[in-house]
């Protein structure tokens, strides 16, 4: 959808000038190929579904957990490593998320069982919380001259979007070509890539950054149990919404007493910011939740094979790197409200499009039916980031950014979570697919009269 380059943006404290031998070039080489990394990672597993489920078995809720298992840990994590990087060094941070995360990799291609691949998933997800901030520090701290800091940060944020458009393609023809396992293992090559161009990278000094540990294990259970009371069902379910309930009010109580707490709740009085969360997450629902149970129907309800299915992604993630671009443009002219808002109404509009899709409808006519949502997406995603760091100041942006992605994520992983249950519902695929569109439109048109409320800037 869009890989936005303030995304845990460090504070500017951070920020470090390179040591003589280091190069900015490798460095942002480094970077940029860790970032794309777990963004692909994100992406690539939905084609190839089908055929892990063929594979190691466990149903539809299996699946959802091969998808969620990395998202959610992500996400939850996402909160604090920042944090961690600090405290260790960005490089250091880089090379350990780097190789726990090629580790990883390979225990997910060589997992025996569904069980293994969903728990070599989490480890997955938890380095590449680890990986994301610590590339943007390196770049950060590699190029200290701003305007040469804003291109390779741009550059940054391009190879993620790219990745986003990469993926599903990606995924097909690995799992075509090769096997499903092919789409893990390809991971170790380009970690190695990565760890070997970090060795240029700027060193930087260990610096204290306080960590919320009771904060984060709460804010962890309460994602976790939230997502497996979703996708099980009767008691097992019930039982872990109570823990999520739970788990959710510790979290607010305890980031209203700690000092130094992962998610300020002063955060949120501000409308920018409550605009710009919903608004990430009512995308992240709609983009991810679709890409999910698009991959499903491509190949279940239409015969596609995986590479087929991976292609038909293509006209849809083609332009989001464009679109991205358009958006910061049309954000510096006219203010965020313009792409947010327009970008909000044109997914809509593209969600109620999809809703004419049936078992019958021509596959290649679904793949273009799929445009106007990831364009609408992509053009208000970088333009609520804009919204929400312009209402906080400097010194806050990475902890905003931080909190912005981490919902989108969050966001993300519960909508494969619900889309998911529904298609594999009592009533069948193709009704459960026009629910879950039905309920993205929703959340989209909350969003759309949410952002009204946003000052405009001529």
């Amino acid at each position: 959808m869009s890989a936005n380059p303030t995304l845990q943006a460090p504070p500017a404290g951070r920020e470090l000038t390179p040591k003589p031998r280091s190069s900015p070039a490798l460095t942002l080489g480094a970077a940029l190929l860790g970032f794309a990394l777990i963004t692909l990672d994100a992406s690539v597993v939905n084609v190839a579904l089908p055929a892990i489920g063929g594979d190691l078995g466990g149903g539809m809720s299996g699946l959802q957990w091969v998808v969620d298992a990395y998202t959610l840990a992500f996400a939850a994590l996402m909160l604090s490593t920042g944090a961690f990087a600090d405290r260790v060094g960005s490089a250091k941070a880089y090379a350990l998320g780097t190789v726990v995360f090629a580790l990883a990799s390979a225990a997910c291609g060589l997992a025996p069982s569904l069980g293994v691949l969903i728990g070599a998933r989490v480890v997955q997800g938890v380095a590449a919380a680890v990986v994301l901030p610590a590339s943007l520090a390196l770049v950060r701290q590699a190029y200290p001259e701003p305007r040469r800091r804003a291109r390779a940060v741009a550059l940054w944020a391009a190879g993620g979007s790219v990745a986003v458009a990469l993926g599903p393609v990606a995924g097909g023809a690995l799992t075509t070509v090769w096997d499903w396992r092919g789409i893990f293992f390809i991971n170790l090559p380009l970690g190695l890539a990565a760890l070997a161009l970090t060795a240029r990278a700027p060193r930087a000094e260990r610096r204290p950054a306080p960590l919320d540990l009771p904060g984060q294990l709460a804010a962890v259970v309460a994602l976790a149990a939230l997502a497996f009371a979703v996708i099980e069902q009767g008691a097992v379910g019930m039982a872990a919404g109570a823990v999520a309930v739970a788990a959710g009010v510790a979290f607010w109580l305890i980031e209203r007493r700690v000092a130094h707490p992962v998610v300020p709740l002063g955060l949120f009085r501000s409308r920018a910011v409550v605009v710009a969360i919903g608004g990430g997450a009512a995308a992240s629902v709609a983009f991810y939740g679709v890409v999910f149970v698009f991959s499903l129907y491509f190949q279940r309800v239409r015969g596609a094979s995986a590479l087929t299915a991976g292609l038909m992604f293509l006209p849809m993630t083609v332009l989001i790197p464009v679109t991205n671009v358009l958006s910061g443009k049309l954000s510096n002219r006219y203010g965020p409200r313009v792409p947010i808002l327009a970008g909000q109404l044109l997914s809509l509009a593209g969600l109620l499009v999809l809703l004419l899709t049936d078992g019958h409808t021509p596959a290649l006519l679904a793949a273009f039916l799929l445009v106007p949502l990831a364009l609408g997406c992509a053009l208000s995603i970088p333009a609520l980031t804009a919204a929400m760091l312009e209402a906080l100041p400097p010194e806050r942006a990475g902890l905003a950014a931080g909190v912005l992605n981490a919902g989108r994520q969050v966001a993300g992983a519960l909508s494969i979570a619900v889309f998911g249950s529904l298609v594999a519902g009592p009533a069948g695929f193709v009704p459960g697919l026009r629910l879950s569109l039905l309920l993205a439109c929703a959340l989209f048109a909350a969003a759309a009269l949410a952002t009204l409320r946003l000052p405009a800037r001529g």
